[in-house]
Parts: structure tokens; C-alpha cells; sequence
């Protein structure tokens, strides 16, 4: 079952609006404040009277899509074009976890493929009936095989192959075709995937308050903005910083 966290508080809707519907905040946006959003269009599909779930302070992006027996918990981003296909196994993505763009997650009968509690599934990742353990990371375009487990704050490296029935233990980096373990992470390392799946968690109230469909403009226009947003370390800098290879 998905547990909804104290350090999300519900904020007020304008009834003036009839089309709005309501959402969480953390509350380090404070308690007070305002937050409405459109219904979304999102492609959903039930299968043999099973409906994907959708809790309503996630974020799919329109061209995602979901089929069946899919469950997306409170928080959660699901990014354009993923294909989360719940029509032989269910697929659970819990609390404040992502799954970016081109993503898939599939699965076989009577067996959950989940993503756990601020999991995060990079670019083009697949997760085939396997755990993704509370805080883990798989990297971009990785693959993560049948019943394969991946521990609490485990990193698997981008274009690794974790293969079927594999346990990555918690705070291991592993990487490689097939994946194998290459080290405990340190305490910087965990810090920040954090903050990375954080600025997902803030994509998520971004997407929800603000995207929009729209028409691409023909030639930038004068003065053309850019997102304010917290600086972010890429992997490497965040290494070099810190004096380490």
C-alpha cells in the first residue's frame, strides 16, 4: 500500500475555477499556499476491467502511456513518451519516484515490477519485473531483468545490463554488460542522487502548475528568459569537486 508522507501538505483549491482540481505541496512550500492545475489528457487504457491509477499530485506527461493494472503513487513523474504496460503484471511506482522519457516497465503474470519510494529511472531505461529499491537510481538506458533487485540507494551506471535475478546490495554503484559491482558509494555520491530525484519531485509541481500544449514560435523572441532554478552538479562535477576520479 502507498503511504502518503507528512512533509506533503494539500493545498487549497479556488472554487471559482470549476475545472481545477486540487494537489500537494511540500511543505517547505509553505502551508499557505495556492496550487491549481487543469484536469490532464493523459492516453489510459483499462484492460480485462483493470484501470491504471493515477494519484492526483502525479504528473504523466500526454504521451505516456499506461495500460492496465498500472498504479502511480502520490508525487511521481512519468515523462513523455514512457510506456508503462500493466497488461500481464502489475507495475507499482511509489511515492516521489520517477520514470523519464522513453522508459519502459513491463512484467510477467502475478508478479509486481515496482519502483519504491524516490526510485528514479533515467532516459530510456527498462524495468522488466524487478524492485527498484527506496532511493535507487538506474542510468540512462539500462536495462534491469526478471526479478532482478536493486538495494535501497544502489546506483545502477547508465547502459548497464543487470541481469535476471541479480541483488545490487544497498549503496553499491554497479555497472557494466553484464553488470557487476564496482564499489560501496559514499555519502557524497547518495547526497546527490537526492538532490537529483528532488529536482524531479519539483518537475512534478512545475509540469502540474505550468505545461502546457502550446504553438512553437517562429524566431526567439527579444529578451527570451531562461528557468531560475538551483544550480545542479552533474555526476562528474560533483566528483571533481570533491578531488576524487
Amino acid at each position: 500500500m502507498i503511504e502518503e508522507r507528512p512533509e506533503f501538505v494539500t493545498a487549497f483549491v479556488n472554487p471559482r475555477c470549476s475545472s481545477l482540481v486540487c494537489h500537494r505541496l511540500p511543505r517547505d512550500i509553505g502551508d499557505n499556499a495556492l496550487f491549481t492545475q487543469r484536469e490532464p489528457s493523459m492516453p489510459v487504457y483499462s484492460i480485462d476491467g483493470i484501470t491504471p491509477v493515477v494519484h492526483p499530485t502525479a504528473f504523466v506527461h500526454p504521451t505516456a502511456v499506461l495500460i492496465g493494472d498500472v498504479i502511480v503513487g502520490p508525487g511521481c513523474y512519468v515523462g513523455p513518451c514512457a510506456s508503462l504496460r500493466g497488461d500481464f503484471g502489475r507495475l507499482v511506482l511509489e511515492e516521489g519516484s520517477n520514470v523519464q522519457d522513453c522508459c519502459v516497465m513491463h512484467g510477467f503474470p502475478d508478479r509486481d515490477t515496482v519502483i519504491e519510494a524516490d526510485g528514479h529511472i533515467g532516459h530510456g531505461a527498462v524495468v522488466h519485473g524487478a524492485r527498484i529499491g527506496r532511493n535507487a537510481m538506474v542510468g540512462m538506458n539500462a536495462v534491469v531483468n526478471d526479478n532482478a533487485v536493486i538495494g535501497e540507494s544502489a546506483i545502477v551506471g547508465a547502459m548497464a545490463f543487470v541481469k535476471a535475478a541479480m541483488v545490487v546490495p544497498p549503496r553499491t554503484l554497479v555497472a557494466g554488460i553484464p553488470a557487476k559491482i564496482i564499489r560501496p558509494l559514499t555519502d557524497d555520491e547518495i547526497a546527490w542522487k537526492r538532490e537529483a530525484t528532488k529536482s524531479y519531485q519539483e518537475l512534478t509541481l512545475r509540469s502540474l502548475a505550468t505545461m502546457k500544449e502550446t504553438v512553437a514560435l517562429a524566431a526567439p523572441e527579444a529578451g527570451r528568459g531562461r528557468f531560475e532554478l538551483p544550480k545542479m552538479e552533474t555526476f562528474d562535477e560533483m566528483k571533481s569537486a570533491r578531488g576524487e576520479s
